[in-house]
């Protein structure tokens, strides 16, 4: 069991933070995971995972846990789905193009988006029409105090826009480290229903779409669209499409005819925040290191230097300046530390 000391977080956070670990350990199974929280059961602990979706904005005075336990299995289930579990530390990405590769179908609209598995229930994450809980059959938990574990099915995780019981009652009270989904092996349920994707069909002359050329499309469309956390840092969606009563959005509509909306049901309009954020106008304005990206307002960026405090005061301002012009409070979607 090695740990290091004053240790560097710069590439475990896709922003880029150069702040430090007062203590870091890299975690490989659950059986090491167990016996770190054993034995440091009276030590701060903090618990890092892919740092796809954090802004770091101070040094870490606690004992750092990565998560990289690694591994993929597959459990034959029916003629036309299988499950697949995948250990916390797998590469979210690659995950999703294994599965694509076997010619498994669910998660190729989740294509390309940056993070590890162990973190993606948390965040229920989703794009273009699909979201994780679409797929998603369980996942296996070590309990932080009683290091016992437990399994989370569907509807437990109680899962909603970019949202789950681990962001709420059981915040900060468990560790994942295994998650299994359903996937589709033939008669795929393909969805293919946002513009940008039938476009990236049309331009290659697809009619009959597989899984892979899904994920294809949508990796195109991400590239073309959002910074690569390797060239520019970033953490994806800095904010929340703001969800409006239909009520409160009809008022808005009234001061702002143009403003761009999705119908979510008769009660409830989703706003772009990337639009409102372009129209305040900080679209590819740059403070500093710390900028707007010239190509999708919703992404903040670290030119190379910026501090996490610099990146929190500008996400405080676009949020002051979206509420007095639309009345709209914008929430963030990544976590502040």
């Amino acid at each position: 069991m090695h740990i290091e000391h004053q240790k560097s977080l710069q590439s475990y956070n896709t922003f880029g933070i150069n702040v430090a670990a007062s203590a870091f350990i890299a975690i490989t199974s659950d059986k090491m995971l167990i016996e770190v929280l054993k034995s440091h059961q009276n030590q701060s602990l903090f618990i890092l995972s892919g740092g796809s979706n954090m802004l770091l904005t101070q040094d870490i005075d606690a004992l750092v846990l990565h998560i990289a336990i690694k591994g993929i299995t597959i459990i034959k289930d029916t003629d036309t789905t299988v499950l697949v579990q995948a250990n916390a530390g797998e590469n979210w990405h690659d995950f999703v193009q294994f599965c694509i590769q076997k010619g498994y179908g669910g998660l190729e609209n989740l294509s390309l988006i940056p993070g590890c598995v162990g973190s993606a229930p948390i965040q229920n994450i989703g794009a273009y029409g699909v979201e994780l809980k679409d797929t998603f059959v369980s996942c296996e938990a070590v309990h932080i105090k009683t290091r016992k574990k437990k399994i989370f099915d569907n509807k437990t995780c109680n899962f909603g826009y970019r949202n789950s019981i681990f962001k709420h009652t059981e915040k900060g009270e468990y560790i994942i480290t295994q998650v299994t989904f359903r996937v589709t092996t033939k008669n795929h349920n393909l969805n293919t229903q946002y513009g940008a994707i039938e476009e990236e069909l049309f331009l290659k002359q697809i009619t009959t779409p597989t899984p892979q050329d899904i994920a294809n499309a949508v990796i195109n469309i991400r590239k073309s669209k959002l910074p690569d956390p390797k060239v520019l840092g970033n953490s994806g969606s800095f904010f929340k499409n703001p969800l409006l009563p239909k009520s409160k959005f009809l008022s808005i509509q009234q001061q702002h005819p143009n403003i761009k909306f999705y119908t979510v049901d008769e009660n409830t309009v989703k706003v772009p925040a990337g639009w409102l954020i372009e129209q305040c106008g900080f679209k590819g304005k740059r403070w500093g290191d710390a900028g707007v990206h010239k190509q999708q307002a919703l992404v903040l960026v670290n030119y190379g230097n910026a501090s996490g405090q610099e990146l929190l005061i500008l996400s405080q301002k676009i949020k002051d300046t979206v509420k007095t012009t639309f009345d709209i409070e914008l929430e963030v979607e990544v976590n502040i530390f």
